[in-house]
C-alpha cells in the first residue's frame, strides 16, 4: 500500500515551491490544496477500495495532529472534501520529508539541477537544448518537471552526439550506464526523439524511430527472423523449402538481403509477439512470423518484401491484449504499409472463463496509453472495455488454448 503521508506532503510541498507564493509574486493568496482523490485515485467512487480510502484518511489526520495542515470535511459524510498546506509550516514540511523520506527541498533540487547544467551544458548539440529548456525553468522560479530522467536522457545525449565508433546498440549502453539493456528499453525513445528534433528530422512513416541512430554509427545487433509453416525461398539459383522443418527456422537477418523471392503457400501470415505463442502454435494454413515486440527494420523489410512477392497473402496479428500490444500493431501497419488483422485481441478474449484467473488490473500508466488510443476508431472498443473493465491479458494463455486447433 503506498505510503499517503509521504505522498500527501510531498505533492503539498512542491506545490508551495512552484506557486508565485514562493517568490512574493503572487497578487491572490490562495491556499496550497490537495484533494483525496490525487493521493488514491478512487477516493470517492462506490467501488473505490475501503482499505486505500481509510489510509488516506489516517494519513491526513496524522499530517493535521503534527500541525502540517488543515483538513476540510464533507458534511455528514467521512470522507475528505480537501487537505490544506499551513504554509507557515512548510520549511517544517520539508525538514519531516528529508529526515523520513529523504525528500530534497526546491532549494537543493535547483542546485542538484544547476550542477547538471554545468557538467552537461554546450558538450553536444542535442544535450544544449535540453539544457536551455531546464535553464529558463529555473528562470522562471521553476524546478524542471523529471530532472533526474532528463539527467539519464543527457548522459545519453552526450556520448552518442560525440561517438565516433562503430557500436551495437548494447555495447553503447553498457558504455552510459554500464547496463547493456537500459538504453533500449529506457530510454530509446526519449533520446531518438531528441536527437531527431536538434536535426529537425521527424520520424517518417514507414521510418523507424531509432534509425537515426545509424547516422552517429550505433547500430542495433544482427537479429534472426524466425518463420514457421509451409515457405519456399529462392536465394540466388537455389529453392529453400522452410516447410520441411516442422518447429519453424531461424537465420540472421542479413542472409535477408539475398532473397529474391519468398512463397508463402499458406493463406494467411500471422505476426506473434511472443517466443512462447510462436513456439506452441500450431494453427491450419498459416505461416507464423515472431515478431518479439515492435517491428525491427529487418523485420520491416522482410514483411513487405513477403507482401510484394505474395499477392492476396492476408496478413493477421496476435499479441498481448494491452496497451503495448496494441501499439505494437499499431506501429507494424504503420511502417509495413500492410493492413493487419487482431487476431484473438477482442473484449471476447477478456470475458473467456478460461482466462479469467489470467487478468490483471490497470495501471495507471495503462490507462494513459489506453485514453490516446481510445480516440483510434481501430482500438475504441477494445480500449473502452478495458479501461471500464480495469483488465488486461497476456497472450501465453490464449496461445495454450488455441494449440492444435485450426485458426478461424
Amino acid at each position: 500500500m503506498a505510503d499517503y503521508k509521504e505522498k500527501l506532503l510531498t505533492i503539498l510541498a512542491d506545490k508551495y515551491r512552484n506557486s508565485k507564493k514562493d517568490d512574493g509574486s503572487g497578487v491572490i493568496a490562495r491556499r496550497t490544496k490537495v484533494t483525496p482523490d490525487q493521493l488514491y485515485r478512487s477516493y470517492y467512487r462506490n467501488d473505490g477500495d475501503l482499505d486505500q480510502i481509510d489510509a488516506v484518511n489516517q494519513a491526513a489526520y496524522s499530517c493535521r495532529e503534527k500541525g502540517f495542515v488543515t483538513l476540510e470535511e464533507k458534511s455528514f459524510s467521512n470522507e475528505i472534501a480537501a487537505v490544506y498546506l499551513v504554509d507557515e509550516k512548510i520549511g517544517e514540511v520539508e525538514q519531516y520529508l528529508r529526515e523520513q523520506y529523504g525528500y530534497l527541498s526546491k532549494p537543493e533540487k535547483r542546485r542538484y539541477v544547476e550542477h547538471m547544467l554545468n557538467v552537461y551544458d554546450g558538450r553536444s548539440p542535442a544535450a544544449g537544448r535540453e539544457c536551455a529548456r531546464m535553464r529558463q525553468a529555473l528562470e522562471k522560479n521553476k524546478i524542471p518537471p523529471r530532472y533526474l530522467q532528463t539527467e539519464e536522457l543527457l548522459k545519453a545525449l552526450v556520448f552518442i552526439e560525440n561517438n565516433r565508433e562503430e557500436l551495437f546498440l548494447r555495447e553503447a549502453s553498457m558504455m552510459i550506464y554500464g547496463d547493456s539493456k537500459y538504453l533500449e528499453e529506457e530510454m530509446l525513445h526519449p533520446v531518438c526523439k531528441a536527437l531527431r528534433q536538434v536535426k529537425n528530422r521527424p520520424c517518417g512513416e514507414e521510418e523507424l524511430e531509432d534509425e537515426i541512430l545509424q547516422e552517429y554509427h550505433i547500430i542495433r545487433e544482427r537479429q534472426k527472423l524466425r518463420l514457421k509453416g509451409n515457405v519456399s525461398v529462392t536465394i540466388g539459383d537455389s529453392q529453400v523449402e522452410l516447410g520441411t522443418f516442422s518447429e519453424g527456422v531461424e537465420f540472421f537477418s542479413d542472409d535477408r538481403k539475398r532473397i529474391r523471392k519468398i512463397h508463402i503457400r499458406d493463406g494467411r501470415l500471422m505476426t506473434v509477439e511472443n517466443y512462447t505463442s510462436w513456439l506452441r502454435l500450431r494453427p491450419a494454413d498459416t505461416t507464423l512470423f515472431y515478431l518479439g515486440g515492435y517491428a525491427s527494420r529487418e523485420q520491416r523489410d522482410f514483411l513487405k518484401k513477403t507482401a510484394e512477392d505474395n499477392p492476396g497473402l492476408r496478413f493477421v496479428h496476435f499479441g498481448d491484449i494491452d496497451a503495448g500490444g496494441l501499439y505494437i500493431h499499431e506501429h507494424l501497419c504503420r511502417v509495413t504499409g500492410i493492413p493487419f488483422e487482431m487476431y484473438r485481441m477482442s473484449p471476447k478474449e477478456l470475458q473467456d472463463p478460461r482466462y479469467r484467473s489470467c487478468l490483471h488490473p490497470l495501471t495507471a500508466q495503462d490507462r494513459i496509453r489506453l485514453e490516446s488510443l481510445k480516440q483510434q476508431e481501430l482500438y475504441c472498443q477494445l480500449a473502452s472495455f478495458m479501461l471500464t473493465q480495469n483488465v488486461k491479458l497476456e497472450q501465453e494463455i490464449v496461445s495454450y488454448y488455441e494449440k492444435q486447433q485450426e485458426v478461424t
